[in-house]
């Protein structure tokens, strides 16, 4: 189409062109308001949780001073300060990100700025590098914290609040932590997005600095001969029979208070002083056991043994049974294992227990219909062997549209869309999921009306006349999604996608 030559008609459809554009990359009041309540609960209960550590650096404090306590308080109280320093360099780094990204979104005296800006987020932490120096300092502050006592870390590493893991995107991919959280998002949601590892962070502080509260006792420990013990009950044992691990502190004085951890777990002392692990044996062969154990001595400093039990699981009459896919049945699912016995089938019986068993021979499928535990009994020529197993749902599908799991998606490929999938990756067994019931929420660009819909299966039919008013800059939310697996039992899917049209 060729432009008027009249300079006025030119200028009015120039206005025009540049307003549909504003209006493409609008985004909507509704999302930005409620970016801003979610920031609000978050700083809200990080407030909470800073006047409860106030309350344990005091009480710190105060068995600093107790003569009773002062002795673990002298070992403990400097490990919660530096818990304490660590967190608040890195929300002190956190609230400058703030104050950086509000300036690039024209931050004016009276503390407003440009709430939708687009760009501030991309510019701040994609081109300015701040994204990838943030994701690096949230690993070195775990790894801080983590290193502030082994103990710490054996209680808290596998579940530490701070974690920089983020959501697979278009058909599973996984992208970037800067790309995931900062790449053309509002700057509204990327300060919530920053309140929200304020508030990981504080939780963290307040986790770490609770169990090293909890590790001053009230009693004076005095005792002049002390000796570490580890020991197990048996060296060498049979499938299903208990071994038991006793570890302890030999000292005259009964309130000796070790910290005592067996395979990674910290144990608590019992009536005699002492820390006990019970557990039945599985597998056969050479096995072992690892102890650990702190104490304090009478000078005040702290001393550690470290100790393997070793022990052997003996094989009753050539019977043995091995897992094909772990020592997990699921429900839902045949789950596939091989039995072998050296006496003969015609001597050898199999007696299950909270689950089902069938075929015959070294090859049977067993099946399981309540979450627990099931075992396994093989019994040849007079000697049984009992096998324990756990018994688990299957995962939570990922709820895909087009081959996506959510994120940034074209207008007209979502558009053609016709149905919503629950798909299971990355998991042994094929296994299938329906959808049953959804609701869907459709937001256009420059419309404040929120459309919804809800859908009683995996077909999007019924919201066909939404899809197709889909434009650059729409945004599909999908909730309250239910599906049903192999084990029949219908499920609410948490974390929904949703979906970011351009």
């Amino acid at each position: 189409m060729a432009l008027p030559r009249e300079p006025r008609q030119k200028m009015i459809n120039i206005m025009y062109l540049v307003l549909t554009a504003i209006l493409a990359l609008n985004v909507s009041a509704e999302i930005l308001e409620a970016f801003k309540t979610v920031d609000t609960s978050l700083k809200n209960s990080t407030a909470s949780i800073s006047k409860g550590n106030e309350v344990l650096y005091k009480s710190l404090n105060d068995k600093l001073n107790d003569p009773q306590s002062a002795e673990k308080a002298k070992i403990w109280q400097p490990k919660a300060m530096m818990a304490q320093e660590l967190s608040a360099k890195m929300a002190s780094y956190i609230d400058d990100l703030k104050q950086q990204l509000k300036q690039g979104a024209g931050l004016k005296e009276d503390g407003s700025f440009k709430e939708d800006n687009l760009d501030a987020s991309t510019r701040l932490f994609e081109t300015n590098g701040k994204g990838k120096e943030l994701e690096q300092k949230l690993m070195e502050y775990k790894a801080a914290m983590l290193a502030i006592d082994s103990s710490i870390k054996t209680q808290f590493e596998s579940n530490f609040p701070v974690s920089i893991e983020v959501p697979k995107g278009q058909e599973g991919k996984v992208r970037s932590f800067t790309a995931t959280y900062f790449h053309m998002t509002p700057t509204v949601a990327a300060l919530t997005m920053l309140s929200k590892f304020q508030n990981n962070v504080k939780n963290a502080e307040n986790q770490v600095i609770t169990y090293c509260h909890n590790q001053i006792g009230a009693v004076k420990v005095i005792y002049d001969k002390f000796q570490p013990i580890a020991a197990g009950s048996s060296t060498y044992l049979m499938p299903g029979q208990e071994m038991v691990v006793t570890a302890g502190v030999g000292a005259f004085n009964a309130a000796s208070k070790p910290t005592i951890s067996i395979d990674g777990t910290t144990i608590a002392l019992n009536e005699n002083g002492v820390a006990e692990k019970k557990f039945n044996v599985s597998g056969t062969g050479n096995k072992k056991v690892h102890v650990s154990i702190s104490y304090t001595k009478p000078d005040g400093t702290v001393d550690r043994l470290e100790k393997d039990i070793d022990y052997t699981v003996g094989i009753p009459g050539g019977a043995a049974i091995m897992l094909d896919k772990m020592n997990v049945f699921y429900l839902g699912v045949d789950n596939p294992i091989t039995i072998s016995s050296g006496s003969g089938w015609d001597k050898t019986t199999v007696t299950p227990t909270n689950c089902n068993i069938s075929g015959s021979g070294s090859n049977r499928i067993v099946t399981v219909s309540a979450i627990g535990t099931a075992s396994i009994t093989v019994s040849a020529e007079g000697k049984s062997s009992k096998f324990d197993f756990r018994v688990k749902r299957i995962p939570d599908p990922i709820i895909k549209v087009g081959g996506s799991g959510g994120g940034r998606m074209a207008a007209a490929a979502f558009r053609a869309q016709q149905f919503v999938s629950a798909v299971l990756e990355g998991f042994d067994f094929q296994a299938n999921y329906s959808v049953t019931g959804a609701t869907i929420y459709f937001n256009n660009p420059g419309d404040r009306n929120v459309k919804q819909v809800t859908i009683t299966s995996g077909s999007l039919a019924p919201a066909k006349s939404f899809m197709d008013a889909l434009v650059p800059g729409s945004t599909v939310t999908f909730d309250n999604i239910r599906v049903v697996g192999p084990d029949k039992q219908p499920r609410t899917i948490q974390n929904p996608p949703g979906f970011s049209l351009f």
